[in-house]
């Protein structure tokens, strides 16, 4: 019972930190990276296309991302999809690929790039505990129903506080990482 409980939060913990993963890796460190461009989606053939689906993205050096369309009817299509989402960059379009330049960022779009990876952290932090809060209270449920006992209540909630601990030092090491990243 007690390892189902443990199972479910873990699946549930991990889950929010791979959704804290994806947040953060979307934030642009002033180097070009493919995963800036994950959340555009192009309207391609009547139906919403992720961008990758359709082109081939690649970052051939710091300061420039490269888009090619698989289908070169696909390029319009990608050129508005890019200009219109919240990446904030102006797509070059030379009649077969596009090319997007990464401005450096000056220091206080670095500053204001940590201050909000803190809070993105920051609103990880509150799910995990928020997944820990919801066990907690399963557990406490079923020892009232005298399932398990006021023992292994104990044992269990500190189980639930280790694993809480662990993906909390992860979410703390992401944020350490994307810092490192946004200041170099």
């Amino acid at each position: 019972m007690s390892e189902k409980i443990y199972n479910e939060c873990k699946d549930r913990m991990e889950k929010t930190i791979s959704h804290y993963q994806s947040e953060i890796s979307t934030i642009r460190a002033g180097r070009a990276s493919t995963t800036l461009l994950d959340s555009v989606k192009v309207d391609f053939y009547g139906t919403q296309s992720p961008i990758n689906n359709i082109a081939l993205i690649s970052a051939p050096d710091p300061h420039l991302i490269t888009v090619q369309p698989y289908d070169p009817n696909a390029l319009e299509a990608i050129e508005k999809a890019i200009t219109s989402s919240d990446v904030n960059l102006t797509p070059n379009n030379d009649g077969a690929i596009i090319r997007l330049s990464i401005p450096p960022l000056t220091e206080e779009r670095r500053k204001d790039l940590v201050k909000f990876v803190h809070k993105v952290i920051e609103e990880g932090r509150v799910s995990i505990r928020n997944v820990r809060r919801d066990f907690n209270d399963k557990l406490k449920d079923i020892e009232n129903n005298h399932e398990i006992s006021e023992d292994n209540l104990k044992i269990e909630l500190n189980n639930i506080q280790d694993l809480t601990n662990q993906y909390i030092d992860k979410l703390n090491n992401m944020q350490e990482n994307k810092e490192k990243e946004i200041l170099e």
